[in-house]
C-alpha cells in the first residue's frame, strides 16, 4: 500500500521499519501502524469489539450499494437479500457496497449507511421495497412498517435496529 518507512534500533543498529495499514493478527505484532488512504486505521489494527458491528454473509440476490438487508437461514447458514416491507423482510443491516449473487457481503448491523442517495436531512425514513426507504410508510394489509432511522444528510442515514409492526 505504502512505503512509508520509519527510522529505529535493535541491538544499537539502526534499522528501517515498514509501516502496516492492514494486520493479519500475531504475525505482525510490535509493527509500526499507519493509517489507510481514508484516514483511518482498519479495523484489523483495533482490539476485538472495536470497530463497525458486521457479519460477513452470503448475498442470495445482487445488492447495490447502501441496500437494506434481510438475514434468512438458508440450510443453517445466514443468507442475506434486500429488505422489503411488501413481503415481510425487515431491514437487519444494510450493504456499503455491491455485491453479486452468491457473493460475500458484509453486513453492517447498525450505525451510518453512507451510501445511499437523495435523502433530506433531518427525515425520518420508513423500510420501503427492494432494500430502499421510504420517507412515507406503507399503508397496505399485510406490510411491514418499520422505521430505518433519520436522515444526517443527502447521503447519510443512521440506521438502528427497529422492530417491524405489520398492518392487519
Amino acid at each position: 500500500m505504502s512505503t512509508n518507512r520509519f527510522l529505529g534500533l535493535i541491538g544499537g543498529v539502526k534499522t528501517w521499519f515498514t509501516a502496516i495499514a492492514t494486520s493479519s493478527g500475531a504475525p505482525d505484532a510490535n509493527k509500526i501502524a499507519m493509517v489507510g488512504s481514508n484516514g483511518r486505521f482498519d479495523v484489523t489494527l483495533m482490539p476485538v469489539g472495536i470497530g463497525a458491528a458486521t457479519q460477513a454473509m452470503v448475498a442470495s440476490e445482487i445488492l447495490a450499494a447502501g441496500d437494506f438487508v434481510n438475514i434468512l437461514d438458508n440450510a443453517g447458514s445466514p443468507n442475506c437479500r434486500k429488505a422489503d416491507s411488501t413481503n415481510s423482510r425487515p431491514a437487519n443491516g444494510f450493504v456499503t457496497a455491491p455485491v453479486a449473487a452468491a457473493a460475500s457481503a458484509t453486513v453492517f448491523l447498525s450505525g451510518p449507511n453512507t451510501a445511499r442517495t437523495g435523502l433530506v436531512s433531518g427525515s425520518l425514513y420508513f423500510l420501503g421495497t427492494a432494500g430502499n426507504v421510504s420517507l412515507t410508510p406503507p399503508s397496505a394489509t399485510g406490510n411491514i412498517i418499520q422505521e430505518i432511522g433519520i436522515a444526517a444528510n443527502s447521503t447519510t442515514i443512521s440506521f438502528d435496529f427497529d422492530a417491524p409492526t405489520t398492518i392487519a
